[in-house]
């Protein structure tokens, strides 16, 4: 673990409700995004993530014009995806987009590419998802190549090949931090691992510390591949509000809602309350007080021997202002409280 774990926030635009519990309109809820990233940044925290989903109930569907906007407002606040969906889109001009985001924001842009656990963006650009694997496997190899900023060739089956191809505008300084999101599969790990890319588990269910032999495989894995060593995140929900009792009263009816809603696309059985607290007690919820969250928080990054945790604030129809108290929380709180426990061990 590093000496000192960052802390960042993930959000994937969802639509929020106003006061009278009608939903915002897409634009609002970016704007708001917006001030959400802005912030975060003021009370000092290390990273903002914005997912990529092209569906009705979340707003953000081209994260990098956002994390543009936000980087205009802001001066330290690292800015990334959470995440990219490579395998609909061009890895070139994901490169593009961020090391453009990169250029215009001095040198703070990150991204995380992985599948995504939503499908819609297969038929929107044209994907057959049949070719689920192997589209994925072949753009992070191109990728992979493009990120080293020299001549590019390549060739597969999923796009056009490349022969000598510069890819512009280059990063200023260095190389594009670039993640890899997975979700508990070996083979994701080892993945990330083989190709020398920091890797994010998405841990949004079950204890957090089942996910420590997956830690275990990736420092493996980078070590049998002759890999130098990279940091290691963790992405899960939660929310921050003054005391316990408040924080879930303000998440629980948007969880059930939001959990209901995809169960009844994907087959699941809707959340019941008797889960919820499970998972808030010793799960991947990481909801409560600002003492609640930042024991959790500490625990985690015991466990998994991580660099990096980053809280996925936003939370179905929740609030723009409820958000806006928990980033606050997290950064003015939580983190000093997360880092004095860290320093005890």
């Amino acid at each position: 673990m590093a000496q000192q774990l960052e802390l960042g926030i993930d959000t994937f635009g969802d639509v929020t409700n106003a006061a009278d519990g009608s939903p915002l309109s897409h634009a609002e809820t970016l704007r708001n995004v917006v001030e959400q990233g802005v912030l975060a940044d003021s009370v000092g925290l290390d990273f903002i993530g914005i997912g990529e989903h092209h569906r009705e109930d979340f707003a953000v569907s081209a994260p990098e014009v956002v994390l543009a906007a936000i980087a205009a407002r802001t001066e330290r606040i690292h800015l990334g995806s959470a995440v990219t969906v490579l395998s609909s889109d061009d890895p070139v001009r994901v490169f593009q987009r961020f090391s453009t985001l990169d250029g215009i924001s001095g040198g703070r842009a990150e991204v995380i590419l992985g599948r995504g656990s939503f499908t819609e963006s297969f038929p929107l650009f044209g994907y057959d998802l049949a070719q689920y694997q192997e589209l994925f496997e072949e753009k992070l190899e191109l990728f992979a190549q493009v990120r080293t900023q020299h001549p590019v060739t390549w060739s597969g089956k999923t796009r056009a090949s490349l022969t000598d191809q510069s890819v512009y505008p280059p990063v200023e300084h260095g190389l594009l931090k670039t993640w890899v999101g997975v979700g508990g599969s070996p083979e994701s790990v080892v993945r990330a691992a083989r190709h020398g890319l920091p890797l994010v588990l998405a841990i949004i269910g079950g204890e957090p510390a089942r996910f420590a032999p997956y830690a275990d495989l990736y420092r493996r894995a980078l070590a049998q591949f002759e890999q130098p060593a990279q940091p290691i995140a963790v992405h899960s929900p939660g929310h921050i509000a003054d005391t316990d009792e408040q924080a879930k009263e303000e998440l629980w009816p948007n969880h059930f809602a939001m959990f209901s809603k995809i169960g009844r696309e994907r087959g699941w059985a809707p959340p019941t309350r008797d889960q919820f607290e499970h998972e808030a007690l010793d799960g991947a919820l990481f909801v409560g007080s600002p003492d609640t969250v930042a024991e959790k928080i500490a625990r985690t990054a015991q466990q998994l021997g991580i660099d990096r945790f980053d809280l996925k604030y936003s939370n179905g129809a929740l609030a723009h202002d409820k958000l806006m108290h928990s980033i606050e929380l997290y950064g003015t709180e939580v983190a000093p409280r997360v880092r004095r426990l860290l320093e005890k061990d």
